[in-house]
């Protein structure tokens, strides 16, 4: 496990410590499993902008392929 110095703005702080308090969590679990969330939502985020960047790259050449298959259904 590693050690951080962490800044918090004031009213993020204060409303994590009323809801650690609730739920009778540690701040250090309830920060924990905050950022593992967070870096789930991001690890989403990223793979689909990858899936759409790919999605646009191949998009020309399925239209090629598309109408090559139209020409030959045309000719038949």
């Amino acid at each position: 496990m590693k050690t951080l110095s962490l800044k918090l703005d004031d009213d993020i702080y204060n409303e994590a410590e009323k809801i650690t308090s609730k739920l009778k969590l540690a701040r250090n679990r309830y920060i924990n499993e905050a950022v593992k969330i967070y870096n789930l939502f991001n690890k989403r985020r990223l793979l689909k902008k990858q899936l759409e960047n790919e999605s646009k790259l191949t998009r020309k050449d399925s239209m090629d392929i598309l109408h090559e298959f139209e020409k030959l259904i045309d000719e038949a």
